[in-house]
This record gives structure tokens, sequence and C-alpha cells, in this order.
């Protein structure tokens, strides 16, 4: 039987970041495996996001890994090169524009404060200021608007992923094409023990991460324990406009209502939650077209009155990850199987915590507590306290 030290199961952006960062500490000298089972990643979370990095969050934490990630995206092609080879990751730095109305301008603010003493770039403006820079857009019902000036805006997140996974193969780890179909755990001793692959192949491990995305929950369920993680679609819409935008380019705009639009150059891409935002099968990948026509277009219409004669070019639908008890990620191990670690529940940022959640894995599993920064607070406990610690700036 096959034996490796850690087994990650998932290899898209969360399961490559954090066999990254294991391989590529000297203090860890052991064997990774990452579980896989579509190398081509086609419909992966990751391949199928938008890709977009902000650091305007509600909770300190958050805002933290998003810097980090900044930092790690500007030096990329060191950190990942094989050879001095790496895949291109370029930045497109448009901003985040989130727009209130009376009802929202207090948590805004609130959140603006929070933001600020992180250090990240951020300012407050007023409908007016909002109508200087945006002349196109409609302020009439607005309150404020928080503008991210630096560090926001949108990347690759498949060569994200390539880079991490490219240099992780580098430093000796592999990926398995195959599925996790069930796992062993020795209850005496609390600790995963043996995984079951599709190909009927057992590996006996050390420890696990579930990095599953919008499957994590049936991974968490092999080994008895429950997890508040559930897929969710998500559908972009990308559209051309016949009248030309003037003014400063439009970030991406995040509406009260809840949809957001940004630039996709030369057309643009808007989105929102769906009206019946529930679980779905995992393999539905299905665009509700209905969506487009009730309660994106007219938002867009109202908003940016230019957004009034438009024409999708093309779209497609993935999935959330997303955690329903506080919209946070899920990170780190538990008491009751201290040997399996959760990487879960995003909530539709994961690609931006990607490089961060990583780093703050391999030094729970090497140091045996977090180093650089502290994620405690999105552990796996809350969730059996039933105690959220709620993300408000959830697109």
């Amino acid at each position: 039987m096959k034996h490796f030290d850690t087994l990650i199961i998932g290899g898209a952006v969360m399961g490559s970041s954090a066999a990254y960062w294991l391989s590529e500490n000297t203090d860890y000298d052991a064997n990774i495996a990452v579980i896989e089972p579509d190398p081509t990643y086609a419909r992966s979370s990751t391949a199928l996001s938008e890709a977009s990095i902000r650091h305007q969050f509600s909770q300190p934490v958050n805002i933290k890994l998003s810097m980090f990630a900044t930092e790690f995206f500007s030096n990329f092609h060191a950190h990942v090169q094989v050879n001095g080879e790496a895949p291109e990751l370029p930045f497109h730095e448009t901003g985040y524009l989130f727009l209130a109305t009376a009802d929202g301008m207090e948590n805004l603010t609130a959140n603006h404060e929070v933001q600020k003493k992180c250090g990240a770039e951020v300012v407050l403006l007023s409908p007016s200021e909002i109508k200087e820079r945006f002349p196109y857009m409609n302020t009439d019902d607005l309150e404020c608007g928080s503008l991210g000036t630096r560090n926001e805006g949108t990347l690759d997140a498949f060569s994200l992923m390539q880079g991490l996974k490219l240099r992780a193969r580098h430093n000796g780890v592999e990926y398995l094409h195959n599925r996790v179909v069930s796992i062993k755990v020795d209850k005496n001793k609390g600790l995963v023990k043996e995984v079951k692959l599709d190909s009927g192949e057992t590996i006996s491990c050390s420890r696990v991460i579930n990095c599953a995305g919008p499957r994590s929950k049936w991974i968490a369920e092999m080994v008895g324990l429950e997890l508040p993680v559930e897929p969710r679609i998500r559908a972009a819409f990308v559209f051309d406009c016949r009248e030309e935008l003037k003014g400063q380019t439009l970030p991406l705009t995040i509406d009260p209502s809840g949809v957001h639009v940004r630039t996709d150059p030369p057309n643009f891409l808007a989105g929102a939650p769906p009206t019946n935002d529930s679980e779905v099968d995992p393999d539905d990948f299905e665009v509700r077209s209905e969506e487009w026509e009730e309660n994106i277009w007219p938002v867009l219409a109202h908003r940016i009155p230019a957004f009034e004669k438009i024409k999708v070019t093309s779209s497609w639908a993935g999935h959330y990850a997303y955690n329903t008890l506080d919209q946070n990620a899920i990170i780190g191990a538990c008491e009751k199987l201290s040997n399996f670690f959760f990487c879960n529940g995003f909530s539709g940022h994961g690609f931006q915590q990607s490089p961060g959640v990583g780093r703050g894995l391999s030094e729970l599993i090497i140091y045996g507590k977090y180093q650089s920064l502290d994620l405690t607070e999105l552990g796996y406990d809350r969730v059996i306290r039933n105690e959220p610690f709620l993300e408000k700036a959830v697109i």
C-alpha cells in the first residue's frame, strides 16, 4: 500500500496552494499527493471564477489575506518559476466600487473604517464625487460609495493555479488523476488512516487536507463530520455596449441590489446571486438566462443608462463553495479528528485568499501553529459551537 505524509483532496487553486507551500518549506521533508478527478479543471470553481481581488472586506483577517495575495501576485514569477519559466499573471488594476443607499450606508462606512485601519487604500465618495469620476453612472438614489484606489482588480485564475501546480510538481508533489470514494478513520485514536480511490486503490496517509471546493461537505461526511458548505450556482454574463462610457474606467461595481458589473475589455461582465439562491447539484452548470432578463439587466440599465442598449455575447456558470453559517472560510483541523484539515467554504473569495491560506495551512501542519498570519478565527471549532464569524462584504 502506498503511503503519503499529506494527502490533499482537490487540486485546483486551494489544493495546489497547500501543495506549493508545504513543498517549498525546507523544514518539511515528506511526500505529498494531490488527488484531482479532473486534470483539465474545466469545471472547477477556479477555472470558472471571475478571478478578482479586493481589500474591501468587513473582517480584518480577510483584508490581510487579500493584502498578502497582492504581494504574492506582484512577485509571482519569482515565487513559482521552474528553470526560469512561469505562467504570466497580468494584473488589471480597476478597483472595486461598493455603492450604498441610505439603508446600506452605516454598514459600508463601518467596513471602510476597518479597511483603513488594516492599511487598505480605499476612499469614501459622496454621490457628487462618484458622478465626477464616473459621469455615466446614475447616483440619484445613492448615499455614498467606497472605492479601492490601489491593489484591486482582476487576474487570470487558471494561470495562478497552473503556476502553483507546476512549482509543486517540480518540488516532488504527485498529482493523482482519481476520485476519493471513502476514508477510513481509526475512531479510537481519532485519526484518518486510509483513503480509498475510485480506481480501487487504497492509500495510507498521516493527514488529509479537504480542498474539494463545492463537494467538500461530502468529503467531510466520509469522516463523520458536518460541514455547512454547499454548491451554489453563480453565472457570469459578458456583454457589448454600443455607447462609450466617458469618464474613468468602470471598476468592479457592486450595486446595492447585489448586482455587480465590471469592464472586461473590449466588453463588460456582470452577475448577481440568483433569486432562488440555494444548494444545487455540483454537476449543474446551467446558466439561468431568466436571471439576466428579469434581475440583472434592469439594474444595470438603471445604474448606467448606457446599458439600456447592450447585447450579451457569452455566458457561463460555476459554483461558490458557500458557507451557510457565516460566508467565511473554514480552515484547520478539529479536536475530534486532529489529522483532518479543512480548507473550505470561501463563498466566492477563495481565489484571492489562496496564497495566504496555503501558507497558513503549511505552518499549522509543520509547526503546529500559525506563524505569519493568525487564521484561528476561521477555525472549524466555530462550526461545532454554531458561532458565526460573519463576513458582511460577500458579492
